[in-house]
């Protein structure tokens, strides 16, 4: 008996010095509020550590799909991405469209000609030689390649060479956009290297832009507004017809395509569709502690979870849905 009774001490004692873990690989720009769900949540639930990871989206699915690393909940910045990239290898079979956002462009009153930057010349003051801006790498992040889009899109509403004037010439392998109609593909080539002396710089995720426009090493970053509100950075906000935010502005969006033009996945060679900005995440069909991650999942959309997204300028969906509820897990949708 008291052998029993001793086992059943040090396993209790064991399972509160190593709380169960429950790994999320998120988006960047949803690092800010999820670090808040995380400490919210473990208050609630004392045996529970939470651990955060943030890259880029498409990097965040890599994580599963081609490391093989253990995920309980992977969030990305576009939805698609996960039944284009996780489906066709069984690594999820749900996704959950929970948040949205807009894309535009993030600066300090520092940053040069701040003082003149509008929403009629924005793409003028950005080719100005002495202006250095910067954007994520299409290859790893939905705000890479949203930018792209963005560019071309307002090629087509300001009737400019947007896309050309602000690109050409900047990378040693350049984007090639190519029009058929009124679609158009940006075509992404396997090396994505500004030239030296360019004015552009790269990060891997949007938010890897956000220390070199604090210190004054860039002027502009193309940025998700959400990103900007939480670092208390000026923030430019663009025409519906070009910032991916309107999903009554579905078709116009859907005429840009971004093309990863060599073979990025094992699997597949991913093209980008233009729609509006919609967050989504799932459950790995590996992950360690599915139950957990659902009760995490419906904490987020609880009221404290609205309330943590909400001061952190980060919008959820009115109504979250699934594009397969029926294989959505019980109890992830709070009640």
């Amino acid at each position: 008996m008291k052998g029993k009774c001793l086992v059943l001490l040090l396993f209790s004692l064991g399972a509160m010095a190593f709380p169960q873990q429950l790994r999320l690989l998120v988006a960047g720009s949803l690092m800010v509020p999820f670090q808040a769900l995380e400490a919210a949540f473990e208050a609630q639930n004392p045996g529970v550590d939470v651990l955060v990871e943030g890259h880029g989206s498409i990097q965040c699915i890599r994580h599963v799909t081609e490391l093989g690393q253990a995920a309980d909940l992977v969030a990305v910045a576009d939805w698609s991405l996960i039944p284009l990239l996780m489906y066709p290898t069984g690594h999820a079979t749900w996704t959950l469209r929970f948040a949205s956002n807009r894309l535009g462009i993030a600066y300090t009153p520092e940053s040069a000609y701040a003082q003149e930057m509008g929403q009629d010349n924005w793409y003028r003051i950005l080719a100005r030689p002495d202006v250095r801006f910067g954007f994520s790498d299409p290859r790893f992040d939905a705000c890479g390649y949203r930018t792209l889009m963005l560019l071309r899109l307002a090629d087509l509403y300001y009737g400019e060479e947007v896309f050309a004037g602000l690109l050409e010439g900047e990378f040693v392998y350049p984007f090639r956009l190519v029009s058929y109609g009124e679609e158009s593909e940006i075509l992404v080539p396997e090396v994505v290297q500004p030239r030296p002396g360019s004015r552009i710089t790269l990060r891997g995720s949007s938010v890897g832009l956000l220390g070199l426009l604090e210190t004054g090493d860039l002027d502009y970053g193309f940025q998700y507004e959400s990103v900007a509100r939480q670092h208390g950075l000026c923030f430019l906000s663009l025409p519906p017809q070009m910032d991916l935010s309107e999903a009554g502005l579905s078709e116009l969006y859907s005429r840009v395509r971004v093309h990863l033009a060599f073979r990025r996945f094992q699997t597949v060679t991913p093209a980008f569709q233009g729609r509006p900005i919609v967050y989504g995440l799932t459950i790995p069909t590996a992950a360690p502690h599915p139950e957990l991650a659902a009760g995490f999942i419906r904490f987020l959309l609880g009221p404290q979870g609205k309330k943590i997204m909400g001061e952190s300028h980060q919008p959820l969906l009115p109504s979250p849905e699934a594009d397969e509820p029926q294989a959505l897990p019980a109890g992830v949708l709070p009640p």
